[in-house]
């Protein structure tokens, strides 16, 4: 299945690997991993995935406070945004 990312995921998973890259030299590439390996799960499998809002499903990583939420398109998954788990449930809803 295809992955499609909404324009500002660019932005959210930057600012992130900045803030990751700044404690650690190791750590944003450990964050950038996890994600990336989350993300194909989703791809595969939507469905495994509950349903957070509207019609967006959230992914959970282990390791780092952050998720995402995507939406089923044909033939793949659209992510919407990446944010912290403290962010506020709101932030990035509005994105198609």
């Amino acid at each position: 299945m295809k992955v499609v990312y909404h324009p500002d995921v660019q932005r959210d998973v930057s600012q992130i690997l900045r803030y990751y890259d700044s404690i650690n030299d190791h750590l944003g590439d450990e964050f950038w991993e996890e994600l990336n390996s989350f993300i194909s799960q989703a791809a595969a499998n939507p469905q495994r995935f509950h349903f957070a809002a509207r019609d967006r499903r959230r992914v959970n990583l282990r390791r780092f406070p952050y998720h995402f939420l995507f939406r089923e398109i044909p033939g793949g998954i659209r992510i919407t945004v990446v944010r912290h788990h403290r962010q506020h449930s709101d932030r990035g809803l509005e994105r198609r």
